[in-house]
């Protein structure tokens, strides 16, 4: 069990871990590793979303879990916007895709286009955290 000051420094710390792997993704991208970029926005989300479930008191072990408890605690609840509830799941899929598929190979258009919704997600979150 973590005290309130752990609780919060890891918060804070997938938060950083967030913009740092989105940081990650326009590297990955501007060298045309199109599945290296749309696998670190995914993982930018992750982290941003595994803050905000830790700072409410939830919890999850795995990716469709994670996915889960947001859509449930947060998307269904109307705390946070569908279209994010979408986004994370389009990002998944274009993360496994992009990791497990040998046919798959994401492309400027496949990617490009998450950029900024993901921006878009890590600033609302951060505002929910912030502001609870």
């Amino acid at each position: 069990m973590l005290t309130e000051e752990e609780r919060k420094d890891l918060i804070n710390y997938r938060i950083e871990k967030s913009h740092k792997v989105y940081k990650e993704a326009i590297d990955n991208a501007m060298l045309g590793h199109w599945n290296l970029a749309g696998n670190r926005l995914y993982y930018s989300c992750f982290h941003m979303i595994q803050a905000l479930l830790l700072d409410n008191g939830l919890d999850a072990h795995t990716h469709s879990g994670m996915i889960h408890v947001f859509g449930q605690h947060f998307i269904t609840s109307g705390r946070i916007k569908k279209e994010y509830g979408r986004l994370i799941s389009r990002l998944f899929e274009l993360r496994q895709s992009g990791d497990y598929n040998d046919m798959f190979d994401a492309t400027e258009e496949d990617v490009k286009i998450f950029f900024e919704p993901v921006k878009n997600l890590q600033n609302e979150i951060e505002q929910i955290i912030i502001h609870k």
